[in-house]
């Protein structure tokens, strides 16, 4: 059997007319009314002289606009080229060059290219009705190019995946058999939809005539929840990166709202072993899925992470091929091999979802397809239950002085320490060249109670000798490409501009694993600790030295909730921000004189410094700033007076210390803000 998506939707408009198909916000579109905006976007594209076989690029935003030009463009013979949406326009320029497009549908801004590209605005034409008598659909060959997919990878030309009609009906369909998505689902999706886990998602859940609930990614956990509550969500999709960023934005409302989902596919990269054990704890309701694909392949291996959670070996499978996916192991020259862990070799795979080869890149793509089957970079093995496992790309295979190391071995077991958040691997030159390369470890830690003797200890009792780091780096985040997965090339960046400087001094410890803390347990914090962390604050630098602040401290807890209850309280009539906190044992409230022009900069200072002591000691804090606006409302002003606090002072700061009762959140950190003078 062969259909299109186009083809399906059209059906679908008339058996189930109003049935929700897409969403976004308040923007609700049923399979009616995506059709009709499907044939009209397609008839004004066949009006604007688009014809069968041309390339269309356009901005592939998580909005109905998207789907409906998506579809529309195949609607009317063209071909669909993806461009992220945060492409920059000397990227968007580069595709539109390469797959010699005939129109660019985006409405971002492209003025100093105008005269290179033929654009039209794609909300325009979301909204546009029909201008002339509607194009009829015209059925496709199953070999005719459907889409032309760049992919995103971190090294090298991004290439353009050609995907034909086939390609993309076993694509969707291998997705629906191998989740098991039912025409009754409800499919969060914040993924970017130019990147193929996300497409085929869209593609199989269109298909089924079920409902794509879009969401501009996970940068804010409320909203995953939001969406959930209000169309009533059954799945998500997602990246192992991001179940991270929820759980720690989340917390303990983490396991409330995810369980809720039936099921939840993780693509884009596979769980580490720690991952799948706690998600598997944690939800035991909701079925864990992590699928291994690409772009030129889409889902190809599917893993119920949920059934396999319990056995010690297979947790660690990339996962098995559907009936309709062949695989075989290959040696380095090509032969296929019987594989297991002391014997593995390069993946190829065989069906129909695979791709017809690459755009203008005819070398690679003979070099890619051999004889039907679909060679990738990933060395792998699979055991006798046909279970696939993964050690790494190729090229990321660390030879230690002739033995091969998984990098994603490597850390799988680094990421079991109880101290490490995430970690990557990769392999460098030895710099003693004695055994041509060495394992790296990069690692973002949970607190500052990580050691690098704590580890190397750990992993010594969980893996051969060979394959120990022979260094250890802290970073606050592991870099990763947006779609979440580790960027090595970055880390070799990293490698070669730090070289083996060694970054796990204390100071950049405490700063780099730092969390702000908001709920903390009743356990006192020691007299002489909390009197070194006041002295941090007061050996803080000040401008011209003038040292005017005062620190008050709190410790009562009835005179801390009736501050806390008397802010709040004048915060809401003031429409003043307080965030609160819940109960530390201690309360610092860094003030100064209004007279002295440095005032905030001087408890700024200070503020930091107690902050990054406080965390040194394992304990929790957050900065609370509400007193900044609000220090002269008489009701505040009464309660300061009463502290001792002088009237002619400011309270630049208050500090909530204590031991934390729960993971701070590690927030997202923009890193395009730095920038050099030659």
């Amino acid at each position: 059997m062969f259909d299109t998506l186009v083809n399906n939707v059209l059906r679908l408009a008339e058996t189930q007319p109003d049935k929700l198909a897409v969403a976004f916000k308040k923007e609700q579109v049923t399979y009616k009314e995506l059709a009709d905006k499907v044939i009209a976007v397609g008839t004004n594209l066949a009006s604007l002289g688009v014809h069968k076989g041309d390339r269309v690029l356009f901005t592939a935003l998580s909005k109905p606009e998207m789907v409906a030009a998506y579809l529309g463009i195949q609607y009317c013979g063209g071909i669909a080229v993806f461009v992220d949406k945060n492409s920059t326009p000397e990227n968007a320029l580069s595709v539109y060059a390469d797959s010699e497009a005939v129109l660019f549908l985006t409405d971002k801004p492209m003025k100093e290219y105008a005269d290179k590209i033929r654009l039209h605005s794609l909300k325009q034409l979301y909204s546009s009705e029909l201008k002339t008598e509607e194009f009829i659909y015209a059925m496709p060959q199953e070999e005719d190019m459907a889409e032309l997919l760049f992919t995103t990878g971190t090294t090298g030309k991004p290439k353009g995946v050609i995907l034909t009609y086939r390609s993309v009906y076993h694509i969707l369909m291998n997705t629906i058999e191998g989740i098991g998505i039912t025409p009754e689902e409800r499919v969060l999706l914040p993924l970017p939809l130019n990147h193929s886990f996300a497409l085929r998602v869209l593609r199989a859940t269109l298909y089924q005539g079920a409902s794509v609930i879009l969401q501009n990614g996970f940068a804010f956990a409320k909203e995953v929840e939001n969406n959930q509550t209000m169309f009533n969500c059954t799945a998500m999709a997602a990246v192992p990166a991001s179940m991270e960023i929820l759980r720690s934005q989340m917390q303990e409302q983490f396991i409330k709202v995810l369980s809720r989902f039936r099921y939840i596919e993780i693509g884009a990269g596979s769980l580490t072993i720690e991952q799948r054990k706690r998600l598997t704890r944690q939800l035991p309701s909701t079925i864990i899925y992590n699928t291994w694909g690409s772009s030129e392949s889409g889902g190809a291996l599917f893993t119920n992470v949920t059934e396999i959670a319990d056995n010690p070996v297979q947790i660690g499978t990339i996962g098995k091929p559907l009936p309709q996916v062949s695989i075989k192991v290959l040696d380095e020259n090509g032969k296929e091999i019987k594989s297991d862990s002391s014997h593995p070799g390069r993946m190829a795979l065989k069906g129909d979802m695979q791709m017809a080869g690459y755009w203008h890149r005819d070398e690679l793509t003979r070099d890619t397809l051999k004889d039907g089957w679909l060679l990738t970079s990933d060395m792998v093995y699979m055991d006798d239950d046909g279970y696939v496992y993964m050690l790494g790309r190729a090229d990321d295979i660390i030879n230690v002085g002739g033995e091969k190391v998984s990098p994603i071995e490597v850390e799988n077991i680094a990421g079991q320490y109880e101290t490490v958040k995430e970690c990557a691997c990769i392999g460098v030159d030895d710099p003693e060249e004695v055994l041509g390369q060495v394992p790296v470890l990069f690692v973002a830690a949970k607190d500052s109670s990580f050691t690098e003797t704590g580890i190397q200890t750990f992993l010594a009792e969980h893996m051969e000798r060979y394959k120990l780091p022979r260094y250890y780096f802290l970073l606050q985040g592991i870099p990763r490409n947006r779609m979440g997965k580790i960027d090595r090339k970055e880390l070799r960046r990293l490698w070669k501009e730090r070289g083996e400087n060694n970054l796990m001094n204390p100071v950049m410890q405490a700063i780099l694993t730092r969390r702000s803390v908001r709920k903390f347990t009743q356990q006192p914090i020691p007299k002489e600790i909390l009197e070194m962390i006041l002295q941090a604050g007061y050996y803080a630098p000040t401008g011209h030295n003038m040292q005017t602040w005062r620190f008050t401290v709190l410790q009562d807890q009835e005179k801390i909730q009736n501050l806390k209850r008397i802010v709040g309280a004048v915060a809401k009539e003031k429409k003043v921000h307080f965030y609160g906190f819940e109960q530390p044992p201690c309360l610092i409230l860094i003030s100064n004189d209004i007279r002295n022009i440095n005032g905030c900069q001087d408890a700024s200072c200070a503020a930091e410094n107690i902050f990054l002591a406080a965390h040194s000691y394992g304990l929790g804090s957050v900065w609370l700033n509400a007193l900044m606006t609000l220090c002269e409302e008489p009701p505040i002003r009464a309660l300061l007076n009463s502290y001792g606090i002088p009237s002619n002072h400011r309270v630049w700061s208050m500090a909530a210390l204590g031991y934390p009762a729960a993971e701070g959140t590690l927030l997202a950190k923009k890193k395009d803000v730095v920038f050099y003078v030659d």
